[in-house]
């Protein structure tokens, strides 16, 4: 069994690395932070010209079929380049209309999040009651526990800051809205959907593990103590190959959930990637030493989404609990 992507994901991979590398996605960040939407839309339309939108979607809706392996190569390059905006979101939409067979409503919402001309936000039963950014969303979906479909307002309720300043929360109308559709089929969509967004956030947190071991990395290459790179001495690499085998560890895990998408294995992905992350953070926290808790850096961006990217779709007690339900008997 091959266990590796292959050479045209990996290609797939790079070209969105590339590409997010050359969009100054920092200063995107900050200005979605502070309600400017412009940078963020404007990296939205390019993300959709790489077709990475359409991996969620069928291809009888403009999409390019229902591809998760692919669709987490793509947002682990999202969470390295901290990338703002509901991403996982809008994909986890565009797999509960998919699964939905409401023919109507997909031809109404799928092309346009396929094309990246909208975004979407969803809150489903179990998961978080907030809504991300439904103040920058263009449909805001919730599916209660009733298993009823609704698009709420896109902006309703209070926006709240979450420890990331990039992600605004907001909790929507319990019976509000528009009700789309209704009874088993929609927990069946939501089910799939809330896998997808699982399985997503985790390769998320894998980037953003990545992107805070890179540049602690370099960091410590460069400050020296006692006339030595701090990167020499050897707690310094202890600690730096304790974080990589974390994050090692974790990424066979994501795309085993991928090629399964069974509960079990979407929730061990995103419990050991969002532990890698956040372990990533607290070591670059600490050897970037006083400077790392400046705003002004740009670690920063990194550092605050690892926790809130640990908790969301899953928080790591919610994730064990799903992983010894698959493995217990009966």
């Amino acid at each position: 069994m091959r266990f590796l992507p292959t050479d045209e994901q990996a290609d797939f991979a790079r070209t969105l690395r590339s590409l997010l590398g050359s969009a100054q996605v920092p200063a995107a960040v900050r200005a979605w932070a502070d309600g400017e939407r412009g940078p963020g839309l404007a990296l939205r339309s390019r993300l959709a010209g790489t077709g990475l939108f359409a991996l969620a979607a069928p291809e009888s809706y403009e999409g390019a079929g229902l591809l998760p392996l692919e669709l987490a190569l793509g947002f682990v390059e999202l969470g390295r380049a901290g990338v703002p905006g509901p991403v996982v979101e809008s994909a986890a939409v565009s797999v509960l209309l998919s699964e939905l067979g409401d023919e109507a409503l997909a031809k109404r919402f799928l092309p346009g999040l396929v094309a990246g001309g909208a975004w979407a936000t969803l809150t489903l039963p179990g998961g978080s009651p907030y809504a991300l950014d439904a103040d920058a969303a263009e449909h805001c979906f919730t599916v209660s526990a009733a298993a009823e479909l609704r698009l709420a307002a896109p902006a309703s309720g209070e926006a709240l800051r979450s420890t990331d300043p990039a992600r605004r929360l907001s909790r929507p109308a319990a019976d509000g809205g528009e009700l789309l559709a209704a009874g088993p089929a929609v927990a069946r969509a939501a089910g799939a959907a809330g896998r997808w967004a699982r399985l997503l956030t985790a390769a998320q947190c894998l980037g953003t593990g990545e992107a805070l071991l890179e540049r602690t990395v370099g960091y410590v290459k460069q400050r020296t103590q006692f006339g030595a790179p701090i990167g020499s001495f050897q707690a310094v690499k202890h600690r730096l190959a304790d974080t990589l085998l974390a994050l090692e560890f974790a990424r066979p895990l994501v795309w085993a959930a991928a090629l399964s998408l069974s509960p079990g294995d979407v929730a061990a992905a995103k419990l050991r990637c969002g532990e890698a992350a956040y372990r990533a953070a607290l070591t670059a926290l600490q050897l970037h030493g006083a400077v790392g808790y400046t705003e002004e850096l740009d670690l920063s961006l990194w550092l605050r989404k690892a926790r809130p990217l640990r908790d969301a779709w899953g928080t790591p007690s919610q994730c064990r609990a799903e992983v010894l339900r698959s493995v217990t008997p009966g």
